[in-house]
Formats: structure tokens, sequence, C-alpha cells
């Protein structure tokens, strides 16, 4: 049972770990404007730029996250020789963050999402990407980053957060896992559907319904519980995980550990946009299961986060003083 205390003691605790993040890094760039007219060309809108924006995205979004809770977040991917690999690099220099986990390789772009914004509406998304499998001389560099982290730094949770982009494959998964397990290390996972059933034996899997009925080839309505049950029961089973965190969209999240499962409601919330609710998820809960928190707590702090989070405009990390704030307002007794 949380309590106020318990919940500051643990929002304290968050300044004292260090974060090992891997996966998918992305510049998320946006162009900001007013919608006055349809162009003459087609029938589409003319954005009238008035300012331009990069932000860290992707599994480094997951970094800001970190970071913005008070732990240190240590980020582990590939990126390119580009512009943009340069503007990734400066973003990290900007938020204080270290590079060393990062790999600049000749043969990827880095991955950006560019969206465009008329009116504080999303209305165009471009994507600039490669989604092949690293290369062996990237990979084994990637390898030599993250065994070097873990002979030099102290590693309090793991976090694999996949966006299917080619850094992550099975090999460096069962790399890492084999090492977490050495070194007593939680390991927590948001996955996409390459690598869905490849993250056998982590502390804690965090899918979304989409990705459990496309990883599972099943379909079932997750309105009633007992198939939703059964579907993470499956899956739990398939990866021997300790935990599954199933988020349910606007109804909550679902989480199955050894001794139970719940399902926890989302709060009220004006969502203004979805983006990064996800990464803002993982996270918290990754820092909390760090912490030896229930599951059940970890998942209802988690829950708030993801909800607060899509009260703003665009990919934004969490405000840890206003989620500190809601726990204790909402969950304590």
């Amino acid at each position: 049972m949380l309590t106020t205390e318990i919940v500051s003691r643990l929002f304290t605790g968050f300044n004292n770990l260090n974060v090992m993040i891997i996966g998918d890094v992305m510049v998320d760039s946006y162009i900001w404007g007013n919608v006055e007219r349809i162009s003459p060309e087609a029938p589409v809108p003319i954005v009238n730029v008035e300012k331009r924006e990069n932000r860290m995205g992707g599994a480094a979004n997951v970094g800001l996250n970190v970071k913005s809770l008070g732990a240190n977040a240590i980020l582990c991917s590939v990126i390119g020789h580009d512009r943009k690999g340069i503007d990734f690099l400066n973003l990290l220099v900007k938020e204080d963050m270290t590079n060393e986990g990062i790999v600049r390789s000749d043969d990827r772009l880095t991955t950006t999402k560019f969206r465009v914004f008329g009116n504080h509406s999303q209305m165009l998304r471009v994507d600039e990407e490669y989604t092949d499998d690293l290369k062996e001389d990237d990979f084994n560099r990637l390898i030599e980053k993250i065994k070097q982290l873990f002979d030099t730094r102290r590693i309090d949770v793991i976090i694999f957060q996949d966006y299917d982009k080619g850094v992550i494959n099975q090999q460096l998964i069962d790399y890492v896992v084999a090492a977490a397990e050495e070194l007593n290390i939680p390991v927590v996972v948001d996955p996409k559907q390459k690598n869905f059933l490849n993250y056998k034996r982590v502390t804690l899997f965090k899918p979304n319904l989409k990705e459990v009925k496309e990883g599972l080839n099943i379909n079932f309505d997750p309105n009633k519980q007992t198939e939703l049950e059964d579907a993470i029961s499956r899956l739990s089973s398939l990866l021997e995980a300790e935990m599954v965190l199933n988020t349910l969209s606007e109804k909550g999240v679902y989480i199955k550990w050894k001794d139970g499962s719940q399902i926890i409601p989302a709060h009220l919330r004006n969502i203004a946009d979805v983006s990064g609710a996800g990464d803002t998820v993982i996270s918290v809960a990754a820092l909390c299961l760090a912490l030896g928190i229930e599951a059940p707590d970890m998942a209802a702090i988690a829950n708030l986060a993801g909800g607060l989070v899509c009260e703003e405009v665009g990919v934004v990390p969490i405000d840890k003083i206003r989620l500190q704030d809601e726990v204790i307002r909402i969950l304590t007794n």
C-alpha cells in the first residue's frame, strides 16, 4: 500500500539510479505554423512556418523520461554519420546526457520523424530511416560499448526500447539478458513485432493490445476479462517473463505478476496527443522496478504517468513533480 512517505522516498530514490537504454534512437523534427489557405496546386493546406524544433525521440525519449525523473540515462544505439546524427549528438549535449553508448555508422541514416503542425494540430508526418539489421561491424561495436558499460558502471535496470528499426536483434537480446542475469540487473522491454517472442526470461514485458494480438497471432476481445487474462497468461508462459504489463489505451493497464493480476483503469484526462505515452510508461515502470516497488503499485504509477503526458502536444517527457503530486493525490490513503 502506497503512503505519502513511501512515494516521497521512491521519487527521491530515482535520483540514485543508472539506467541503460538499448534501442532505436530517433530525432523528432517539428515544424510549427499557421494554416490560412488551401494550396492552388493541390487540395492541401499551406502551413506558414513559425518555428522549427528538434527533439530526441524513440529510445532517446525514454532516456529523456528517465532523466526527467532524476535518474542517469545511458543510451546504447546506432546513428548515422549524417546531419541528423550531428543534431542528435547536439541534443545529448543540450540535455547533459552521455554519448558513451552511441555508435556512429557510415551505413545507416539517423532515424528522423518529421512532424508538421498547423493551428496546433498535426497535419503530416514524414519518416526518414533504415530498418535493416545492423551490419556486423556496427553490431560488434555496439556490443563492445555495452560490455564496457557493464565493466565500468553500476547499472540498476536495463530497458529494451524496440521500434523495429534494426538496432535490436536476437543475438543482442540473448547477450544482454544473460549478462543481466549474471549481474542481477532487472530487464524491462517495450517490444515491437519483429523481436516480440525473442525476449525470453525478462523481468517485465510491456506490450500494447495490438502488439499482443500480432505477436501471438491471435484475436481476442480485451473487454472480456477472461479472454484478456488467457492471452496474457499465454504470453507470460511463452516468454517466461516475471511480469507482463499490458497497456490498454484509454482503458488503463493490465498487470500480471507471479502472485496475481489486476486491471488498473485509466484516469479521466484532456487528451491532446498520445505520442510518446508508451515511452513514459516503460520509463516509470523500470525505475519503480529497480527500487523494488510491488507490481500493482508500479503499474498504477506508470499508468498515471502515461495519462499525464497525453495532455501535452508532441512527444514530451514526464514532469517529475507533477507526477509525484498526482500519485500522492490519487494513489495514497
